[in-house]
């Protein structure tokens, strides 16, 4: 089967924890909700409603800063088992359509409906048909990108959000991607954005006019996999086995900072925002690595593994700055900053976030 073949779907729940903790306390309902952190602690923002993010507030926000942002937001503890219910019971709905499942997180998941029959064989009615029983089942919304591949199947899925439902075919993969701007590219995080940016390249149109050798100057082995979805090609399957290996972020600052203080308070926001996507993707770590890249662009790590997973506890702070004792921190200027999270694996839900205090961290 060719590339263009192939029918697959992306389904990605809408504001899935704040949209749980709406449908189960009414007076939620239509109001600025963030689960996450305390206004007055060091966490960070999980999710929102779609009535909190009209205020500028997103996922990995400190929460003191959402505060600042919508005093008037209604902030909830998470409850993740209760989440975890929910997301079975949507891969009970897709395991109805499809056997060629690849789950991304609670909320979003990958489904090949290549060999799909019924509905005359319409991926689009069966995604329909999908987003109606979550409905029905969960009480919840879902919105879906039908296309001939992953990438643009996830871009579709974040048109006309929340609820939403779009395709793109074969016939307009390619021009769709043209005119698509760079910063909307799944897999092109901001340090990417940024630097294509700097190269000229915008769109999808001027990625497409760089040559791929020119590509890999500047982006290594990432260059193929962006001289590809430039064409609106993405050959990589539905993998019904997916191993996560590590979650990381990072950061690279306008002006390099040299504060030793300055430098473990980034870590740690670094860290959280690590753990909130580890909390929502229902996985625990045992190894912490963090990235340092000093003003002369000289780059090294330093990580340590635990046998217990990982917290943003006293352990953890502790283990932040032992890591930073054996660095140049408050002798070289630091441009760059990272923290990975690795050693994952799945854990049950009531043991794992009775481990993390990442929500309410003082």
């Amino acid at each position: 089967m060719d590339g263009s073949s192939r029918k697959i779907v992306h389904i990605d729940m809408d504001a899935f924890f704040a949209a749980v903790e709406q449908r189960d306390n009414p007076a939620y309902r239509n109001k600025p909700v963030i689960v996450g952190g305390k206004p007055d602690s060091r966490g960070v923002v999980a999710t929102c409603s779609y009535e909190a993010r009209k205020f500028g507030i997103h996922s990995a926000m400190p929460s003191s800063h959402a505060y600042r942002l919508c005093p008037q937001a209604i902030f909830v503890n998470p409850r993740f088992a209760v989440y975890q219910e929910a997301s079975e019971n949507i891969r009970s709905i897709f395991r109805r359509y499809c056997e060629y499942i690849e789950p991304l997180s609670l909320d979003e998941a990958y489904l090949d409906v290549s060999s799909n029959i019924l509905f005359q064989g319409s991926a689009t009615l069966l995604a329909r048909q999908i987003k109606q029983d979550i409905h029905r089942q969960t009480r919840l919304t879902a919105s879906a990108g039908i296309s001939y591949n992953k990438f643009l199947a996830k871009i579709a899925s974040d048109r006309g959000k929340p609820d939403g439902l779009y395709l793109i075919t074969p016939q307009q993969g390619g021009e769709f991607v043209e005119r698509l701007p760079i910063g909307q590219f799944h897999g092109i995080g901001r340090a990417t954005e940024k630097r294509m940016h700097e190269l000229g390249i915008l769109t999808g149109k001027d990625l497409k006019q760089i040559p791929l050798p020119v590509l890999q100057q500047h982006f290594g082995k990432a260059a193929q996999f962006y001289f590809d979805i430039a064409r609106g090609f993405d050959h990589r399957p539905v993998n019904c086995q997916r191993i996560r290996k590590s979650i990381g972020v990072e950061t690279t600052f306008d002006e390099d900072i040299s504060d030793p203080a300055t430098v473990y308070r980034h870590l740690q926001q670094l860290l959280q925002i690590a753990l909130t996507k580890l909390l929502e993707k229902n996985l625990v770590a045992h190894t912490l690595t963090i990235k340092i890249k000093y003003h002369n662009f000289v780059l090294i790590t330093r990580g340590r593994t635990l046998r217990n997973a990982i917290t943003t506890g006293m352990d953890t702070q502790t283990l932040l700055a032992e890591l930073l004792k054996n660095t140049a921190i408050g002798e070289k200027k630091v441009r760059l900053l990272g923290v990975s999270l690795s050693g994952l694996h799945n854990r049950e839900s009531s043991l794992f976030y009775r481990q993390m205090d990442l929500f309410d961290s003082t």
